[in-house]
């Protein structure tokens, strides 16, 4: 009887702690959610989790079209997993394609960086992860810092509509900025100036092209977070709680270096 008992104790506080993570798998093998049907509906309102994922930005996503990776995918199907419904992923080349499709209604779940522009269309969560925005220059350029970026005749090509050119867009007073689908592609074609971008992929443009150098140090920091759309306060209230935990768990570190991205940042916990 004792043992029974333990038993019995034992499997109860399994079956507890599984609630509380937001799911448990019924006797059929499917997940059923015990998270709050108003959530559900906000964020999966097609019965779907419709995610955007940038395949444009190397650190979150990698792969395919058809066999998408990396830490994004990994929350995404984990949050629908929590949700008890079927993922749908839908990739993109660049954040702005993916930033647009969701104020179209076609996505549900975003991973963005947080900027001021997308704030009015997005609720955002805190960050998960922190990566950095460099320059590049060519390797003779009088350029030597950050600062030396922002100056009349200066041209800066960036990736229209990602995190950077909306920041540069805000922030540059002087430079120009040459937006394009590939900021790269510009800088090389048009011998221009500068070309902007995460520190990863254009870490290896510079180890592959010894006629450029990188400038030290950042000139952003680039907080990538998840997001929903504006107006639906469940959903995104428990999208920040889900953000807190996969940090705090290993969940986001152990993503990253399953995908190969060991100089990104998990970001620290949201301040209350």
């Amino acid at each position: 009887m004792h043992r029974m008992l333990c038993s019995a104790l034992i499997v109860a506080a399994a079956t507890a702690a599984t609630f509380a993570q937001g799911a448990v798998s019924s006797q059929g093998g499917a997940t059923v959610s015990t998270v709050s049907p108003d959530v559900v509906k906000e964020l999966a309102p097609t019965g779907t989790l419709r995610v955007a994922i940038n395949l444009g930005n190397m650190v979150l996503a990698q792969g395919t079209p058809d066999n998408p990776r990396g830490v994004t995918v990994d929350l995404a199907r984990e949050l629908g997993k929590r949700l008890g419904v079927p993922v749908k992923l839908t990739t993109y080349d660049a954040a702005g394609k993916a930033f647009e499709s969701m104020k179209a209604g076609n996505n549900d779940i975003v991973f963005l960086a947080i900027e001021p522009v997308r704030a009015a269309e997005v609720a955002f969560t805190a960050p998960y992860v922190i990566i950095e925005g460099v320059y590049v220059v060519p390797k003779d350029s009088k350029i030597n810092s950050p600062a030396d970026v922002d100056k009349p005749g200066v041209r800066i090509s960036v990736n229209k509509a990602s995190a950077y050119d909306l920041f540069l867009t805000r922030t540059i007073k002087n430079a120009t900025i040459v937006r394009s689908e590939s900021g790269v592609d510009t800088f090389v074609r048009d011998k221009l100036e500068v070309v902007a971008g995460v520190k990863q992929p254009l870490a290896a443009f510079v180890k592959s092209h010894p006629n450029v150098r990188m400038i030290e140090p950042r000139f952003m920091e680039i907080q990538q977070a998840m997001g929903t759309a504006k107006g639906r306060d469940k959903g995104a209230a428990y999208l920040k709680s889900f953000v807190e935990e996969m940090k705090a768990s290993g969940f986001v570190a152990d993503g990253l270096k399953r995908s190969n991205q060991p100089d990104a940042s998990v970001a620290p916990p949201a301040r209350p």
